[in-house]
């Protein structure tokens, strides 16, 4: 059952998640293996560390099951760094193209 079969036209219902990352994430590579990872999935967003030493992650994709599998494959990669991860759905930004690590 795909978001699209709710819409009568043929745009798909974007889903956008911000997730932030608590524990060793900065200063480890955190960003950049989840750049390598995104670019893995047919998602868009960004990565980012933040001033209080989190790292904020905007992923956004088409389809649910795209961002349970990205985040299943970003917590098997950072199951030793993570402490916490809290999670909220957000609005999505249909200007983004592609992923990106911002400072």
């Amino acid at each position: 059952m795909g978001a699209d079969s709710f819409h009568s036209d043929s745009s798909t219902a974007i889903i956008c998640l911000r997730a932030i990352f608590q524990g060793r994430v900065q200063g480890v590579g955190f960003r950049y293996r989840t750049s390598r990872l995104a670019r893995k999935h047919p998602i868009s967003g960004f990565v980012k560390n933040l001033p209080d030493g989190t790292v904020e992650l905007v992923v956004q994709a088409g389809d649910q099951s795209i961002l349970d599998e990205f985040f299943d494959e970003m917590m098997l990669t950072f199951a030793t760094n993570v402490a916490n991860v809290s999670i909220q759905e957000m609005a999505p930004d249909t200007s983004r193209q592609g992923f990106s690590i911002e400072r």
